[in-house]
């Protein structure tokens, strides 16, 4: 049983999930980011600019640069790691990071997600994924009709 968890995400620029990886919180954010991003990179190979808490600074550049030259992508990835200001004092809203600190709310209104019921990870991160599933469904449903089919 993990005591623990890190949730690894990558967003759209909306916020919407494109993955997750659960880790037992024993794992730097470094090795979770390489983990994520061996497993999404390939499928999203569109991917130009990736954000970073700076909990993530370090070796993650070079491994994303090699990473993107590895997949062929013409022009390498990109990390941008966003770090605290500094003369900030207190809570300040970091550009971009709000961005996942806003998808991770959306997560802690599921119960199911707040509280670690799972023993396996990958449980639950599949809860994750259906969180999510749910919350873009939502929105679909609340878009206004592209076509009016009325005369």
């Amino acid at each position: 049983m993990i005591r623990g968890r890190k949730r690894h995400a990558l967003t759209d620029t909306n916020g919407l999930l494109l993955g997750v990886v659960v880790t037992p919180a024993s794992v730097q954010h470094r090795d979770g980011a390489k983990l994520l991003l061996c497993l999404l990179c390939l499928r999203f190979l569109s991917l130009v600019i990736i954000f970073a808490d700076g909990g993530y600074a370090g070796k993650l550049d070079a491994f994303v640069q090699s990473m993107g030259r590895l997949f062929g992508h013409t022009a390498s990835f990109i990390v941008g790691i966003v770090r605290k200001l500094e003369d900030q004092k207190g809570f300040v809203v970091l550009p971009r990071r709000g961005i996942i600190e806003r998808s991770f709310g959306w997560l802690v209104k599921q119960r199911r997600l707040t509280r670690h019921h799972e023993k396996n990870q990958r449980h639950h991160e599949a809860f994750v994924y259906l969180a999510f599933i749910g919350l873009m469904t939502q929105r679909l449903i609340s878009l206004p009709p592209l076509i009016s089919f009325a005369g």
